[in-house]
């Protein structure tokens, strides 16, 4: 476990104890009531990983409920899904902090702690499809703003949201992240590769290719020949396949939202590889603060009042 001190003293005045749990990674922030972080604690002790969510908490913020007994707890993520610690049930769009907070599910600990679980989103299409997602509503809430935005979370399952006035309005979900895994790890275009660093000018090659006539399913096939011609060296075959996937992700989002501008939200390194395809995609792109998830569940919290929240 790795703990990120954001500051010399968490001793201070609390007003939040918010908890971003996910399938691979544990996020855990002590607030205060401006929402400045004044403790951080950051782990592998994703669901997957966890057999005892209770004792996982505590051995994570245990000290900080003790020191701090009338914080109210917040957790979001996967931890509130059906494979989680406690199922709280999706939130229909679209949707902001008060619908979400009025969804949340109380549950009291082992220890007596009153938490409070958040729900994650779903959105049915008009054709029909159905989306959800869990843990990035918090992110998105926390740099949602006013006016329209169009966000991206990229990831396994990349997530983009259209927000209008703080609120989620709709939202699609591209499985490139682990669409790329599986192809560079599990089928023949893996088998020349050679590394996984980044080369600039495959992955532009990437996303060219990916505006070409016949699909994605055409288009992978020349990861393999790109490959075997020795058109590019094996430490370069990563990027190639990285940029014809997120190539079509964008293009697709871009049809689906007719997107001109982007916020990217997400982990420093993917980040920049989103603005990087965005911007040789010609779609303007920032990056929102790391610290997203927190101010998200800021937001929640000062939906739910303290007494309901907490013991």
């Amino acid at each position: 476990m790795t703990a990120v001190k954001q500051s010399t003293d968490a001793r201070g005045p609390a007003r939040l104890i918010g908890v971003d749990w996910g399938t691979s990674s544990f996020r855990a922030y002590l607030m205060d009531g401006a929402g400045a972080v004044l403790d951080r604690r950051d782990s592998a002790d994703g669901i997957l990983a966890v057999q005892d969510f209770d004792a996982t908490f505590e051995r994570h913020c245990g000290a900080w409920a003790d020191a701090h007994p009338s914080a109210p707890i917040l957790l979001s993520g996967m931890i509130g899904s059906r494979q989680g610690w406690v199922e709280a049930p999706y939130c229909g769009c679209p949707a902001g902090a008060g619908e979400i907070a009025g969804k949340a599910i109380r549950h009291v600990t082992a220890r007596g702690r009153g938490v409070a679980f958040m729900p994650g989103l779903s959105w049915r299409s008009p054709t029909g499809a159905d989306e959800v997602m869990r843990g990035e509503e918090t992110q998105i809430l926390g740099v949602a703003g006013s006016g329209r935005r169009i966000l991206v979370l990229p990831g396994s399952h990349s997530k983009w949201a259209e927000v209008v006035d703080g609120r989620v309005a709709r939202f699609a979900t591209f499985m490139t992240g682990e669409a790329f895994a599986a192809m560079s790890k599990h089928t023949i275009l893996g088998r020349l590769m050679t590394g996984e660093g980044h080369d600039p000018k495959a992955f532009a090659a990437g996303l060219a290719a990916s505006g070409e006539p016949g699909g994605l399913l055409h288009h992978l096939f020349r990861v393999r020949t790109g490959g075997l011609f020795q058109r590019w060296p094996g430490e370069a075959l990563s990027s190639l396949l990285s940029g014809l996937v997120i190539g079509h992700e964008i293009r697709g989002a871009r049809d689906f939202f007719g997107v001109e501008q982007v916020l990217v939200v997400g982990g420093a390194s993917l980040a920049a590889r989103y603005v990087e395809a965005l911007s040789a995609l010609g779609i303007e792109a920032d990056v929102g603060p790391s610290d997203a998830a927190a101010h998200g569940l800021r937001l929640l919290a000062a939906q739910i009042s303290a007494p309901d929240a907490s013991r």
